[in-house]
């Protein structure tokens, strides 16, 4: 598997935010709520249109089991009450348009290869490289963390990391600090 890395520019940022909302209001949001809240895909995926309607999301993170809260950031809110407009509470969020392949079911989120496909895609539309689904959440991380450096504490806790070199590798710091340290280098 190879390791991805987070979105650091934050032109880049906007440029794909607009790209996306142009061509899917769908994949738009998902991608906000990916790098507004550092939830991982599969967390993405189970999140249903009631849970949305207030200014926080409560789920129970499936792969930790544990409870997380988050703020719908206020820059997507608009477009999340129109996207959800006349839809039932129950209904998933990230719909697919599509009855799934094996079990013909309709009315169940998009599979995490679609969405692995659309991030992508946009991967290749400017021109990044190492872009996963682990990259929306990284992407909340690394920004996060390069606003307030003091604050590494908050960041393990909401990635439910046991210490500080996790989370800085996690969200691409170790590595842009080697980096930096090597081109320093007086040789």
């Amino acid at each position: 598997m190879n390791f991805v890395q987070p979105i650091r520019d934050p032109d880049v940022i906007k440029g794909i935010k607009q790209y996306l909302k142009l061509r899917s209001i769908r994949n738009y949001l998902f991608f906000c709520l990916g790098i507004y809240s550092g939830l991982r895909v599969s967390d993405l995926l189970s999140i249903k249109v009631g849970m949305v309607k207030g200014s926080h999301v409560s789920i129970i993170e499936q792969k930790r089991k544990k409870p997380k809260k988050f703020l719908i950031h206020p820059s997507i809110r608009d477009d999340l009450d129109g996207f959800i407009a006349g839809k039932n509470d129950d209904e998933f969020l990230f719909k697919s348009r599509q009855a799934k392949t094996k079990s013909k079911l309709k009315g169940q989120p998009i599979d995490r290869s679609t969405a692995y496909k659309m991030l992508n895609d946009v991967a290749k539309e400017f021109g990044l490289v190492d872009i996963g689904t682990h990259t929306m959440r990284k992407t909340y991380g690394y920004h996060l963390y390069m606003k307030n450096k003091t604050n590494i504490a908050l960041l393990m806790q909401m990635f439910n990391h046991n210490d500080e070199s996790t989370t800085l590798r996690y969200i691409g710091v170790t590595q842009e600090m080697m980096d930096e340290e090597t081109k320093r280098l007086p040789y």
